[in-house]
């Protein structure tokens, strides 16, 4: 399976330009099976999400839609969404056939705030795309190893962020840390630019179960990376060295 990871320069609310430039980024990198966008992609991180949020039938998500039956691709990635009242940080995996899955963020980051407006999830999620089982994480979920164990029910993590850029030394050194102790493939997304309180480099990369960086974002750009999840490879280290079966549930 082919993965393209897609940082983005997210202007703040603007869901249309967003949108349009996220659709220009996926048509210039053809051929992918899964193209993975940051958290919030389509208005940037808002803990405020009055007036910001869309509904669950947004104009984004049915372009997630319609552009993941065009390619043939899953397409992922997070968006600010109200629904009954309530306020979740979603994160959407769309596939062709207009199937779509969703994982709202466990552990809303309350150093910003966002646990005053959104609601947090409950449940972990695990898609299959492509013979791969890919669990959905958001951001600050990449703190907490526990939520994220492999329970041996996982071939990748995905993790969408909006990580600002004084603390991406934590985001590269967890991400790194996740693929070695649940013997899995990691792509993390995140931003760069700016919104109104912070400022994103970067530093989106996938790793494969070693914990080696095979493919990588230019720093402080906005910019695409791909690369192959070799399944045979993961399967055969995840027999020949067991970790897993010695892991602390």
């Amino acid at each position: 399976m082919k993965i393209t990871i897609l940082q983005r320069d997210i202007v703040w609310a603007d869901t249309k330009l967003n949108v349009a430039r996220a659709d220009e980024a996926i048509d210039r990198n053809a051929g992918a099976d899964l193209y993975v966008l940051p958290e919030m992609f389509s208005t940037g991180f808002c803990t405020k999400p009055e007036g910001v949020a869309e509904n669950v039938d947004s104009d984004t998500l049915k372009w997630m839609k319609k552009k993941s039956s065009e390619t043939g691709a899953a397409i992922a990635g997070s968006v600010a969404v109200e629904h009954e009242g309530k306020f979740y940080n979603r994160f959407y995996f769309v596939k062709p056939d207009g199937s779509v899955a969703h994982y709202d963020k466990k552990h809303l980051f309350t150093y910003g705030g966002e646990h005053k407006r959104f609601t947090a999830g409950d449940s972990r999620v695990i898609v299959e795309w492509k013979g791969v089982r890919i669990l959905l994480e958001v951001c600050y979920d990449l703190r907490f190893p526990i939520w994220s164990r492999n329970r041996g029910d996982y071939d990748m993590i995905l993790y969408v962020a909006s990580w600002p850029t004084p603390r991406v030394s934590a985001w590269s050194a967890l991400l790194v840390a996740r693929a070695i102790e649940n013997q899995c493939y990691v792509a993390g997304v995140n931003r760069v630019g700016t919104d109104p309180t912070c400022e994103y480099c970067g530093g989106s990369v996938i790793i494969d179960p070693y914990g080696k960086t095979i493919a990588a974002c230019e720093m402080g750009v906005e910019c695409e990376a791909s690369a192959e999840v070799d399944m045979e490879k993961l399967e055969a280290f995840r027999e020949k060295f067991p970790v897993l079966n010695d892991a602390d549930f």
